[in-house]
């Protein structure tokens, strides 16, 4: 495990991207101290203050994951980030799919995984997490922040919880490398799994429940009318208060 410091870059993802991966070893963490122009999912913005917060990229290489079972990655990294936040005592951690923690009804870690594939196998996945960590004032445009520090009322040395936070990940990789299931408990965190909640979907408000996700990564619902959906990423979208 390998993690390797930059003061100041556009996006971590962005300069794994630029790197010859196959001199990259397993496991290596590119952690910024600055993001200048990090990236999410759906192609927003990652918006994060400088020297307060955890933005670092993951560059893996789970050859043995078969392509078609790629989601099982997002699954492990999810639970890990969970893992990591009840070992901070920080309680009710719950990932919104895909791969967003959100806790007291704010989004305090959002993922982005790049793969690239080998045949038939994941050559490398990218995995760009950022983390709210010390700061405590975020633009208006930004939906439904919150940080740790807003969460618990105290601030972090970031290095240390870098550190906790890695060993959260390889336990849950190590335990995707062992073939041990991970959904039902990725269902068990998924937030409203089995509630009726209001969701954006095709231009049109409704209302549906989760019922569970595919192996592919696409979140199934039953709507209030019987309908079922087969959703994948800026298909649906959870309408949050």
């Amino acid at each position: 495990m390998l993690t390797i410091r930059l003061d100041s870059v556009p996006s971590t993802n962005r300069y794994c991207e630029a790197l010859d991966l196959q001199q990259v070893d397993d496991f290596t963490c590119y952690w910024a101290l600055e993001q200048t122009a990090g990236i999410g999912q759906r192609g927003n913005s990652w918006v994060s203050a400088a020297g307060e917060n955890l933005t670092f990229s993951l560059v893996l290489h789970p050859t043995f994951l078969p392509a078609a079972e790629q989601f099982r990655l997002t699954q492990a990294l999810s639970l890990a980030a969970t893992d990591w936040m009840e070992g901070l005592a920080v309680t009710g951690a719950v990932v919104k799919w895909p791969n967003d923690i959100y806790c007291d009804g704010g989004k305090v870690c959002g993922m982005l995984v790049s793969n690239r594939l080998a045949g038939d196998v994941i050559g490398t996945a990218i995995c760009g997490i950022g983390v709210n960590v010390n700061q405590l004032t975020f633009p208006q445009w930004v939906p439904h922040p919150t940080s740790l520090a807003l969460l618990t009322g105290r601030r972090y040395t970031l290095e240390p919880l870098l550190r906790r936070l890695l060993q959260s990940i390889a336990t849950r990789y190590d335990e995707l490398r062992s073939g041990k299931e991970l959904e039902t408990e990725y269902l068990s965190r998924l937030m409203n799994m089995g509630r009726p909640a209001r969701y954006r979907h095709d231009g049109h408000e409704l209302t549906a429940t989760i019922t569970g996700v595919d192996r592919h990564g696409r979140l199934l619902l039953t709507t209030d009318d019987g309908v079922q959906l087969c959703c994948a990423m800026k298909e649906i979208e959870l309408i949050l208060e």
